[in-house]
């Protein structure tokens, strides 16, 4: 599809991005019977960037979901996610933040290990939040070395394309994988909003551009967020790492939700892109009620629950 077409579609808002769908008993039953897939494989080692490149070479697609936590993270790696992301979105759905610039490099460093410690076989990516990059390669490869050494992660992530390929080619010339990230990025919002990008040829040039930028780079992976789908597509098709769609349509190499949003536990309005697949804000409050209420009227504790 050309990019004209691209812009004429995305003029539509609902082609701004699409739910997944969960896998069917087919698909997941053949995912499983394959010991080298990601999602469903039988490997326990850590996966590798060199085996998500043999994926997106199989045509395999694969989840990915954030994780702050320990507790969550094992949760998502005995389920057999094969990536998670440790992401400055912990500023608005962990740590209370209107947005995800406040994130510092001390709480992302804390939280990675956390993951890391409650998982054996997922990959775990770290964010670079804002200001640990921004100043230049020597400082984001401080910053990176730091989530390698003391978190324990496998590879970080940056936004930015072509503005950030400095920082990437240094990354990956020190041994440091390094996802990239595109279209809406957020530690950007004061000044791009809350928006598709990507829509009208120039923005879809210059999205190209970027995603190209960061694959001659030495980025293992790009997350596309808020992108037109057809244009998605099309970065998909061009590059031969790669791509990880959030609100970025259906064609893309792999999807990412943040896990909050996954579960349902994310109060008011959420992204029309994300899918939830339980309800645990309504099943944490009923639980924390009925505790209540026995603590209140004396049901709780029991003699079973005392000691002597």
């Amino acid at each position: 599809m050309t990019l004209q077409a691209a812009q004429n579609s995305a003029q539509n808002p609902d082609s701004a991005g699409s739910t997944s769908s969960p896998l069917s008993p087919a698909a997941d039953t053949a995912a499983s019977r394959d010991p080298k897939s990601l999602y469903g494989g039988t490997g326990t080692r850590r996966i590798t960037v060199h085996q998500i490149a043999a994926a997106k070479e199989r045509g395999e697609k694969w989840p990915m979901l954030t994780a702050y936590d320990a507790m969550t993270a094992s949760v998502f790696d005995e389920a057999g996610v094969p990536v998670l992301l440790v992401g400055d979105s912990m500023g608005n759905c962990h740590l209370g933040y209107e947005t995800t610039v406040p994130v510092t490099m001390d709480e992302m460093a804390v939280l990675s290990a956390a993951v890391v410690r409650g998982t054996t076989r997922a990959m775990v990516v770290a964010d670079l939040p804002f200001g640990s990059y921004q100043e230049g390669p020597v400082q984001a490869l401080r910053n990176a070395t730091r989530l390698i050494k003391e978190s324990g992660v496998g590879a970080v992530k940056l936004e930015g394309g072509e503005r950030s390929l400095p920082q990437t080619e240094l990354l990956v010339a020190s041994g440091i994988p390094v996802m990239s990230h595109l279209g809406l990025t957020p530690q950007s919002v004061n000044t791009l909003g809350y928006r598709v990008q990507g829509r009208g040829d120039e923005a879809a040039h210059q999205l190209l551009r970027d995603a190209k930028a960061a694959e001659n780079a030495g980025a293992f992976a790009v997350v596309l967020e808020l992108v037109p789908a057809e244009l998605a597509a099309e970065v998909t098709r061009s590059l031969s790492i790669p791509t990880i769609g959030i609100g970025a349509g259906p064609d893309t190499d792999a999807q990412v939700l943040v896990y909050t949003d996954m579960v349902g536990l994310t109060g008011g309005k959420v992204p029309r892109f994300t899918k939830q697949y339980a309800n645990l804000r309504q099943t944490l409050g009923d639980a924390a009620k009925a505790f209540a209420e026995e603590v209140s009227g004396g049901a709780f504790p029991r003699e079973e629950h005392t000691f002597h």
